[in-house]
């Protein structure tokens, strides 16, 4: 094997497929329980695996000179043989919480092979390496998605417990390099039907309210009222915050025009104009949503100096997708963050401090109105706060978590199918 050829683009060896197709056929008559045990026996003690043949395939394999850089991928593959096993599975969903564990147990089983010695130190070393990945962190989202109740929440644990919650998030949070096909299509149903579960949430919330409203007015008998079913908040949001929310992203927000109306008509109306006039109406386009006195300070030239200086060998030429694309793409830098090997968010939690979470979640998406296709660029963008900010503590980053919140909202109201028209009636 060369060590230093990328594993993706590597050729896998006899060894490992042998191991994988192992793992495979295993996986199709075992229990889970059997299946966690082996799994623990061949890969966290490294000892007392009953199939010699297997044993030596993993031995070869963590012999290689250079297996420190790419074992992870192999041991992340070998989890997701099991893991999209089970996750299709509603009553087996249960063991992939029990397997991503195994790697928090410490190898219970001295060495008593004395051939084996070695190998079985590298492969204890290169497994603890493993929980330092990428692939391992994002195997314990999976599993924490899978054993959370969303019923129950506690301010007190980490923001990472609140995954299930975000659906724009899975497949960014959930899927990492090396993560087989099938595990990307079932992330892609699991968002999925995430997103429509709380869409109906959503409005079934909306309709209890309006309902509530009406018999208000109606009645003034509070049995009446209290034979109404109540409907569960589905947000972290309390009632008064999520109406705000709703009647701001659904409503009409400037000159009797809804966001969509207003991005609309900028696009329009700027249809093809040279490329340096674009800017100029975006960033008016923009600051009419910032509050003047705000936007005065700094934001407002903040703005302007980053649109200037924004593909300006392109004034000239008439706006297109491309330009579009990448000045969307810079605004989304500048408001969220720029990447993941840049974190720094200051514009953004400055924002949130000065116009408060809605109007700032509205910020982003008059952006990502007028270029639908960045929205994946967005949603990447708040992965990456997640993976930043997930192991502290939900009441530490309470005004992220109410951006997280209205985005959702947000992100439903816009881009949502389920029809949540009659909401401008609370």
């Amino acid at each position: 094997m060369n060590q230093r050829v990328a594993y993706p683009s590597r050729s896998i060896s006899p060894q490992e497929q042998l191991l994988y197709g192992h793992l495979l056929a295993s996986a199709e008559y075992e229990t889970p329980e059997h299946l966690i045990e082996r799994f623990h026996a061949l890969f966290i003690d490294g000892v007392g695996y009953a199939d010699q043949e297997i044993v030596s395939a993993l031995d070869h394999i963590v012999s290689d000179r250079g297996i420190e850089e790419y074992f992870h991928f192999i041991l992340n593959r070998c989890c997701h043989i099991l893991v999209n096993r089970w996750q299709s599975n509603s009553q087996l969903q249960y063991a992939v919480p029990l397997l991503i564990d195994l790697f928090e147990q410490k190898p219970c089983q001295s060495v008593s092979e004395y051939s084996r010695s070695r190998q079985v130190r590298q492969l204890r070393q290169v497994v603890k390496h493993f929980t330092a990945t990428e692939q391992y962190l994002t195997l314990k989202r999976l599993a924490l998605l899978i054993d959370s109740d969303s019923r129950q929440h506690n301010e007190d644990r980490p923001l990472g417990n609140l995954i299930q919650r975000y659906p724009y998030l899975y497949e960014y949070c959930l899927v990492s390099e090396g993560s087989p096909e099938a595990h990307h299509k079932h992330i892609r149903h699991m968002q999925a039907c995430a997103q429509q579960k709380f869409e109906v949430n959503l409005s079934h919330y909306v309709t209890y309210r309006v309902r509530q409203s009406r018999l208000k007015k109606m009645h003034s008998d509070r049995e009446v009222l209290e034979r109404l079913k109540p409907v569960t908040n589905p947000t972290l949001l309390s009632d008064r915050e999520l109406v705000t929310s709703l009647n701001h992203f659904a409503g009409k927000v400037h000159q009797g025009r809804s966001y969509c109306d207003t991005a609309q008509n900028f696009l329009e109306r700027n249809q093809s104009v040279k490329f340096r006039d674009f800017k100029c109406e975006l960033h008016e386009y923009l600051c009419e949503s910032v509050d003047p006195s705000y936007g005065k300070r700094k934001f407002n030239k903040l703005l302007a100096d980053l649109l200037e200086h924004t593909l300006p060998q392109n004034e000239d030429q008439p706006t297109n997708d491309f330009l579009l694309i990448r000045t969307c793409n810079q605004l989304l830098n500048f408001l969220v963050l720029e990447s993941s090997v840049k974190p720094q968010h200051f514009v953004f939690i400055d924002l949130i401090n000065n116009l408060g979470p809605v109007v700032t979640t509205g910020l982003l998406i008059k952006v990502i109105l007028l270029c639908k296709k960045i929205k994946s660029y967005l949603e990447k963008r708040f992965s990456t706060l997640f993976n930043h900010y997930e192991t502290a503590s939900q009441n530490n980053v309470k005004w992220l978590v109410q951006m997280f919140e209205n985005l959702n909202v947000a992100m439903s109201v816009t881009f949502g199918s389920t029809d949540l028209s009659h909401l401008l009636m609370i």
